[in-house]
């Protein structure tokens, strides 16, 4: 390795210009213990994953007087996420479990008279079903006796009839016939054939035959009645009408519904099914939701112009489809989470801005109102958003809040935005376990000037006096954004000893369409400038030491990590998790390669624009590479498959540069779904650093 003060930028498609700032003399910070050794105490560390709470799916009731919420917190023996039901007053008063035990509790949802709560639960064989609590008396029912999970569950306005989705598997036809099998022989399994283009899905796996549908259900539980049929998926929540006598739901009912991305609104009759479509314009159309006079239907949406990155916008129509126009057009942001104001004059709605997540209100004439802001997310590994919340009849609200300072917790707030922190599920950890000050920064792209934002989070018990390692960390996406919000592992890095810089660099979403589309067609390319601006901008605060420079980031995270390495020599070593590393052979292997992929990463097929995918593929730099870098994937990652990070770990192998693949059994894309796989993650992560930190294991 080279001095970062004279670090080497390799040729790239792409002018690449990086700065250092002037070596500043101070006492350099002793390495990190290591990654496997017990740290301070006093220190948030790996085990105290399994103390973290977070909550979720805040419910308020229709008066707006009690709020139920889904506390989850982490199961050290099953190394599960246990969720159960919590419910807590207005005022913050009677906090007080209300379903608890060794089943999973989630989805709860008030009747629109406040009496009874509907909620998912598992049955004694273990399958997901429906059931209904009284209010009044605690007393419980079984609704449902399913084969499959429901979702999307949505009360009718009299109270009378629950929908829901559910997948209803196809059987077709065999493919090819055997022979009869004699009695008491052992034959292979089976083959299995797929016809789709879409045929596994991260997470999912292989893909049953079938179909997503919307069932009713009568209140007092019984025989599920399915409302839409078709070879077409029906997602999302139903949004019924207020006479009951119809659900709105968003669905791409066309033939080649695998091959494009758009959606519209339709209108199903409960009574026999009948269909109308409501919206038809190239492009998703979503999230409908019907005024409180049953007159106007709000939904999201965008005309489809095959962007990267294309902001969703408010749109109103009149209850047949008619009339359509959009508002708030100039806020250009990603609007969702549709409710209307209980005057029906406007709505309220959530958006992210500069890695922010606000809940606002907009009227029918455009005035954008903000009502708070930090509604934080459930993601507790990196910095994402995500966060939700509920409305009550009055106009109060239930809502996720949460800060670097700690996962989220349940907060409620009026329309003037007067609010209240009424948990704090994590302030018995918390008040024994210090965590690293996070302090925002702005700073200047050296491409082209552009403004970028970041974070800088800090080891507990700083000295800026000292030289620190740093630590940028990478988000995924692209199209994504991190934010002032709270990272198990950020603060874990942190513990460490590290540094640690988190970014938004172009391509991020929270900034407009414009700013997330400098990446359209061209990604990796001058978000690397952004990101090694940002590092540029943290060394000048004169407390980093220039020789102890480390990358790490998350799919598209772990796309820029590799890109790194192939464009500068500045970095101590890498580890590139879960990434894409060829785009060719991703286009034809990832879940969502084929259609969404080709379709708006790249301006065609790779077969017909083979310079393109490979000037833009990590591992057509590869000869590049002399840092050492570590490729981090699970084994049965479907969005980025193993097969990408084997493919830039063969070749790095080849060209004799020091590497490691750490295949993690099991996980999928998330691979911190489970805690353990998120300490897996970082401990794997901070031993490969420490191999080349002054003093570490070894420099091979």
């Amino acid at each position: 390795m080279t001095s970062s003060r004279e670090h080497r930028v390799v040729s790239s498609p792409v002018a690449f210009r990086v700065t250092t700032a002037a070596l500043t003399l101070a006492i350099v910070a002793p390495a990190a213990p290591l990654a496997g050794q017990d740290r301070d105490p006093d220190h948030f560390g790996p085990a105290d994953v399994f103390e973290l709470e977070i909550a979720g799916d805040p419910r308020i009731s229709p008066d707006g007087s009690r709020v139920v919420y889904v506390r989850s917190s982490m199961d050290i023996m099953t190394d599960r996420q246990r969720s159960n039901l919590w419910i807590v007053d207005y005022d913050g008063s009677n906090h007080r479990p209300l379903l608890t035990g060794q089943r999973n509790f989630s989805s709860p949802r008030w009747s629109p008279d406040g009496t009874r709560l509907l909620y998912v639960a598992s049955d004694e064989h273990g399958k997901a079903q429906l059931y209904l609590r009284w209010m009044d008396t605690g007393q419980t029912a079984l609704l449902t006796q399913l084969d499959r999970g429901p979702g999307g569950l949505s009360w009718s306005p009299d109270g009378s009839t629950i929908a829901f989705s559910m997948f209803v598997p196809d059987t077709p036809p065999p493919f090819a016939q055997m022979p009869a099998k004699p009695e008491g022989a052992t034959w292979a399994p089976p083959a299995t054939t797929y016809e789709r283009l879409y045929y596994r899905s991260d997470s999912q796996g292989f893909l049953p035959v079938g179909y997503s549908h919307v069932f009713v259900l009568p209140a007092e539980g019984g025989t599920p009645r399915q409302v839409t049929h078709g070879p077409y998926n029906h997602g999302g929540t139903p949004e019924w009408t207020p006479d009951s006598q119809h659900l709105l739901i968003s669905a791409t009912r066309r033939d080649d519904w695998e091959y494009v991305r758009d959606s519209e609104i339709f209108e199903f009759s409960v009574a026999d099914g009948a269909v109308r479509q409501l919206t038809d314009r190239r492009g998703p159309d979503s999230s409908p939701a019907v005024s409180p006079d049953g007159g106007m239907i709000a939904y999201t949406g965008y005309d489809d112009r095959y962007l990267g990155h294309q902001v969703s916008k408010l749109y109103v129509m009149s209850r047949d489809g008619s009339g359509s126009r959009l508002i708030a057009d100039d806020l250009d942001r990603s609007i969702g989470n549709l409710h209307w104001a209980s005057d029906g004059a406007g709505l309220f709605f959530q958006y992210d801005t500069e890695g922010n997540t606000r809940l606002a209100h907009v009227d029918l004439d455009g005035t954008v109102t903000d009502i708070v802001s930090s509604v934080q997310g459930l993601s507790i590994g990196r910095p994402y958003g995500g966060g939700t919340f509920s409305t009550s009849g009055n106009d109060r609200f239930a809502f996720t809040y949460g800060t670097p300072d700690h996962p989220s917790d349940l907060a409620v707030t009026n329309r003037g935005g007067d609010w209240q922190r009424l948990t704090h599920l994590n302030e018995d950890l918390f008040a024994q376990k210090a965590i690293g000050e996070t302090e925002e920064v702005w700073y200047k792209s050296s491409h082209d000037g552009l403004d970028i934002q970041g974070w800088i989070v800090k080891p507990p018990d700083f000295d800026p006096s000292r030289k620190y390692p740093l630590l940028l960390e990478i988000h995924g996406g692209p199209f994504a954004n991190y934010g002032d919000r709270f990272s198990a592992e950020v603060q874990l890095f942190a513990t460490a000893g590290y540094v640690v810089l988190y970014t938004n660099p172009r391509g991020s979403t929270s900034y407009g369409e414009d700013f997330g589309n400098e990446i359209h067609h061209a990604y990796p390319s001058y978000d690397f400038d952004d990101l090694m601006s940002g590092v540029d901008e943290v060394i000048s605060r004169g407390y980093i030491d220039e020789d102890q420079l480390f990358v790490t980031g998350g799919s598209g995270g772990g796309v820029l990590t590799a890109w790194i390495v192939t464009h500068t020599d500045r970095f101590a070593a890498a580890a590139s998790q879960k990434p894409v590393i060829n785009w060719y052979s991703w286009v034809l292997t990832a879940d969502m390669g084929g259609s969404g992929g080709l379709n708006y990463w790249f301006p065609g097929a790779p077969w017909d624009n083979l310079e393109h995918y490979m000037e833009r593929s990590p591992v057509h730099h590869i000869a590049n590479v002399t840092t050492p870098t570590m490729l981090i994937t699970g084994e049965v990652d479907w969005r980025t498959p193993m097969s990408e990070s084997e493919q830039f770990y063969q070749a790095l192998k080849i060209r004799k540069v020091p590497s490691v693949l750490v295949r993690i059994p099991e996980a999928n894309h998330s691979i911190g779904a489970r805690p353990s796989g998120l300490i897996s993650k970082v401990q794997h992560i901070l031993a490969w650093f420490e191999r080349y930190r002054p003093g570490g294991t070894t420099t091979q």
